[in-house]
């Protein structure tokens, strides 16, 4: 028997996290391993794992979608993988992981350590340095300060009303400032920037991408398009001087304190201001005007593309590049699309709950069960709560799913609604001003769930006669 731990890690920390940390333990359990899974979540880290359990360890599985820090395994082999492929299939992971493991060379017998160690971090820097993890990384990162400082603007809008923000000394006007001006919604765009730059090259990377965020968002005016930009821009650039300079052990301290900082940020800001924010400026200034100025037909399409994307893969890289795309446009108070897309993510698993109910002969009795768990996962913007259901019969409810959000977000677009939380389903509606047309908001969620259940009725078959009739069995001792 094996004693394994593991960490898992999504971009939002919600839903995948925790998934992925049943999928292992699952998986351990079933082929006679203990494991410990540290769930690196939106609240924080839970179940932490302690030296103890790390000393005792013959494994580290990384079940991750955004960068996880690996520095306290050292010595130990570290298998990485992705939170999806956890949830799929856990079993297949841990097997995976003690395969890598058992061909990797013990500690004790390699004959320069250090080395070993060295070139084992570089590999698994390499292994997860792709940019659209580092991405995620930023936009994980980002989430909680969009978040607070929409709904601050929200409470100083249902306060003070539409002028709260030009009645300095007010309840109104105060939280205006702590959701705008000078808290969340301006802080978020130099915080992508800021971690984007993280993922890629650590911590010495976080001040020039920091800085170069804040470039984006005040000196030059490209906002998040530029904060995505001076994100990569200052992480790959603190990366490679890393890699260049070369310093005596003496001074070698000063690396990362001094010398990458100060030049990364000397680089960034010079590129920023002088040949990337200027054009960039524009592109933003050509997007935002573009599209508060769609038509009604250009507006559902583009939200009917939003909730296709929404459903396609349920928290995948496809999901989340909607999601992400849908939030940078709050910094312009470009509105919409994050309507559309937080309803179009409800849909899917709302569909199913409705499904389960409406029509009971095409689900098992552990779908139907399940179906409960997703009414209250859809009410939340967990649009994760769908996977289950897709896994078992993905070629008829995947497609179903997709159907029901590309209405909900169509209809969203031409009903004009307009969203300026990025998360919180159903449970932010209630403050004033959050949405726009919120009838016709809660309309289009209606409508998208009924089409969803309605597809899942025409697809999925129902199951067999002898399956319902065991399922309806009591179980007699």
């Amino acid at each position: 028997m094996a004693n394994i731990v593991a960490i898992t890690s999504c971009p939002t920390g919600i839903a995948h996290t925790f998934m992925a940390a049943e999928g292992l333990e699952q998986g351990a359990k079933a082929l006679g391993h203990s494991i410990k899974v540290e769930t690196q979540g939106s609240v924080g880290a839970q179940n932490t794992l302690t030296d103890a359990d790390i000393q005792k360890a013959d494994l580290v599985i990384i079940a991750a979608d955004t960068k996880v820090d690996v520095s306290r395994f050292t010595g130990k082999p570290i298998y990485e993988t992705s939170t999806n492929a956890a949830i799929k299939d856990g079993q297949t992971v841990v097997k995976d992981a003690l395969a890598h493991a058992a061909a990797s060379p013990a500690p004790a017998a390699r004959a320069d350590y250090g080395a070993q160690v060295q070139a084992a971090k570089a590999a698994q820097t390499k292994k997860r340095s792709g940019p659209y993890k580092h991405l995620l990384t930023g936009v994980s990162y980002m989430i909680p300060f969009v978040v607070a400082g929409g709904i601050s603007t929200a409470l100083a809008f249902a306060v003070g009303g539409i002028y709260a923000a030009k009645a300095t000394g007010t309840l109104g006007w105060a939280l205006s400032q702590i959701g705008g001006p000078y808290g969340g919604l301006y802080l978020f765009v130099p915080v992508l920037s800021a971690y984007i730059a993280y993922s890629i090259a650590d911590r010495p990377g976080l001040a020039p991408g920091m800085i170069g965020g804040l470039l984006a968002n005040t000196l030059t005016g490209s906002g998040f398009l530029g904060a995505i930009a001076s994100g990569f821009l200052a992480g790959y650039t603190v990366y490679w001087l890393n890699r260049w300079i070369k310093l005596p052990p003496t001074l070698a301290g000063t690396k990362p304190v001094l010398i990458l900082p100060v030049l990364g940020t000397l680089i960034v800001g010079l590129l920023m201001i002088f040949v990337i924010g200027p054009p960039v400026h524009l592109l933003n200034v050509a997007l935002t005007n573009g599209l508060k100025g769609l038509g009604t037909g250009n507006a559902a399409l583009l939200g009917l593309v939003l909730g296709l994307m929404m459903a396609f893969d349920m928290g995948g890289p496809v999901n989340k590049a909607a999601y992400a795309f849908s939030v940078g446009l709050l910094a312009s108070q470009v509105y919409s699309p994050m309507a559309a897309v937080m309803a179009a993510g409800m849909s899917p698993p709302l569909g199913l709950a409705l499904a389960t109910v409406l029509f009971k002969n095409r689900f098992t009795h552990d779908e139907r069960e399940a179906g409960k768990a997703a009414w209250v996962l859809g009410l939340s913007f967990i649009t994760e709560g769908a996977i289950p259901f897709a896994a078992e019969d993905p070629l008829r409810v995947i497609p179903s799913l997709m159907v029901g959000s590309a209405v909900t977000g169509a209809l969203s677009m031409i009903f004009g609604c307009q969203l300026r939380v990025p998360h919180g389903g159903v449970f932010v509606l209630p403050i004033p001003n959050v949405v726009t047309n919120l009838p016709q908001y809660i309309l289009a969620i209606l409508i998208g769930t009924a089409v969803t259940a309605g597809a899942l009725f025409i697809l999925k078959r129902p199951i067999a006669v002898e399956e319902e009739a065991a399922v309806a069995v009591p179980v007699t001792a």
